[in-house]
């Protein structure tokens, strides 16, 4: 989910470019907002993080609803910082709070591509899906972040392993995959050879100048 700035209404980047950013009687026009981007499965990073900092200098203005949608859309754009930048708008006694400790240890299994874990500490507890359940194609947009690390580090990959990272198996997964357009062969998922994927032959190159060259042989002389 990219940041949909080019996309943005007209009244929302009015309002981020000028002064009334910081005039608390918009938050409301902000925080309608970020429903939008929950129902559309769409995503604004400035505009969440201006409805944050109105938050900051307004806190008795401070929706923790909102907090957490925003914070929830943040964990589909990693490996992107934004979940990170989201947290730094918030006071320590929000960051310390047990749904946003849930919703960053999310955001570090994402971050350490342990997706099998992240899917396993998902649905370990029905919190986490009470977290996300405002957020519209969540856990399809997750899929699609594990899908674009998986197709800029492999060419081949076990389905087993695939479908731990996806949290799918059976039609689901098979549809999955077709999507992606890669192809299943056994028990292996053949993933098409991209620039980010492909093998490259490393050559590395030492420039010595005959003088660091005289020099070497010299200091060697004396030893």
């Amino acid at each position: 989910m990219a940041n949909l700035a080019m996309n943005r209404p007209e009244v929302i980047q009015s309002l981020i470019d000028g002064v009334d950013r910081y005039n608390p009687d918009n938050i409301s026009i902000l925080e309608e907002y970020l429903t939008t981007q929950c129902q559309n499965e769409e995503y604004d990073l400035m505009a969440n993080l201006a409805a944050l900092k109105l938050y900051q200098f307004n806190p008795h203005l401070t929706n923790d609803k909102v907090i957490i949608n925003i914070l929830v859309k943040a964990l589909t754009a990693v490996p992107a910082p934004d979940f990170n930048l989201c947290l730094y708008l918030l006071t320590e006694p929000m960051i310390i709070d047990e749904p946003i400790q849930q919703l960053t240890s999310l955001q570090q299994l994402l971050e350490q591509s342990r997706f099998a874990k992240f899917w396993e500490t998902f649905n370990s507890d029905p919190s986490y899906e009470k977290l996300v359940s405002n957020v519209s194609g969540f856990k399809k947009a997750i899929r699609n972040l594990v899908a674009r690390v998986v197709s800029m580090t492999h060419q081949q990959i076990s389905v087993q392993l695939l479908q731990s990272y996806l949290d799918l198996k059976g039609d689901d997964f098979t549809a999955f995959v077709k999507e992606q357009n890669w192809e299943v062969k056994d028990s292996i998922v053949q993933i098409p050879v991209n620039k980010d994927n492909e093998a490259k032959t490393v050559v590395i190159r030492e420039n010595i100048k005959f003088e660091q060259l005289t020099k070497v042989i010299g200091y060697s002389n004396e030893i």
